[in-house]
């Protein structure tokens, strides 16, 4: 089934975005769609080849790249100032950095689960710590947290990752509860099996991709620009009342019965 035109969002023109993950996957589709709604985006990641091909496609005057490990808390709250000093306040955060690597639990040490921990969960507290005085500034703004289905799903081979991304819905309700005084919202987006190059190349078979079509409610992959549009709604002034959820993008594969 041919996907949809974009919506236009006119209220997210000009406004500044910060995501990060952004030079490939999910969080590529994330700084093109954000971008060709007339925003200005800047974006973090470690790999820096494809995220300067993404700029040069784009085009530095809406789109900035600024090498960062998210891992290193200072080296984050410094790329989103500087963001802020090229682009203005960033009122749209994506916190979109993750890595979903499997691990038998047998072979889990500390050092593992507090790095998967760094990785996937403890840069969204600390990114929206940085950006939240400079939105309530300018007003208000959204944050996006990027979670996952794995836990609903209970999928093996991921327990450090899965609690990662249980907690980033806590973590969602608390910070939209602590700053929607300040006109900030605060949601999270957790998509499912989503037809990423990383995904097709490291996990998913051939025999994967029809299983995943026939636990799925609705009967096509779903895409990383599935994922883009359902943030570009929840910055929008379109979710204005929307703050401390959780957005399934699955295509129904959390309703539906276990997919190995």
């Amino acid at each position: 089934m041919a996907a949809p035109a974009i919506a236009r969002y006119p209220d997210l023109a000009e406004r500044a975005v910060f995501i990060s993950g952004g030079g490939s996957g999910i969080g590529a589709a994330f700084v093109a769609q954000f971008a060709a709604q007339g925003c200005r985006v800047a974006f973090v990641d470690i790999a820096d080849a494809p995220s300067r091909a993404l700029v040069a496609e784009l085009g530095e005057e809406r789109v900035r790249y600024f090498p960062c490990d998210v891992r290193d808390i200072e080296a984050l709250r410094a790329a989103i100032a500087e963001a802020a000093a090229v682009f203005g306040p960033v009122t749209v955060l994506v916190n979109n950095a993750a890595r979903d690597d499997r691990h038998e639990i047998a072979e889990v040490t500390p050092e593992y689960w507090d790095d998967n921990f760094a990785v996937n969960l403890r840069h969204h507290f600390f990114a929206a710590q940085a950006v939240a005085p400079g939105m309530a500034a300018a007003g208000g703004g959204a944050i996006i947290n990027l979670g996952s289905v794995a836990w609903l799903r209970g999928r093996p081979n991921l327990a450090a990752y899965a609690s990662a991304k249980a907690a980033i819905a806590g973590l969602t309700r608390v910070l939209a509860r602590e700053y929607g005084e300040r006109n900030i919202r605060v949601n999270s987006i957790m998509p499912g099996a989503v037809a990423t190059a990383r995904q097709l190349a490291l996990w998913v078979t051939p025999s994967d991709e029809q299983r995943y079509l026939d636990s799925q409610c609705l009967k096509f992959r779903v895409s990383v620009d599935d994922v883009a549009r359902a943030a570009l709604f929840l910055a929008s002034a379109e979710a204005r009342a929307i703050t401390g959820q959780s957005l399934v993008v699955d295509a129904g594969l959390a309703q539906t019965s276990f997919v190995p």
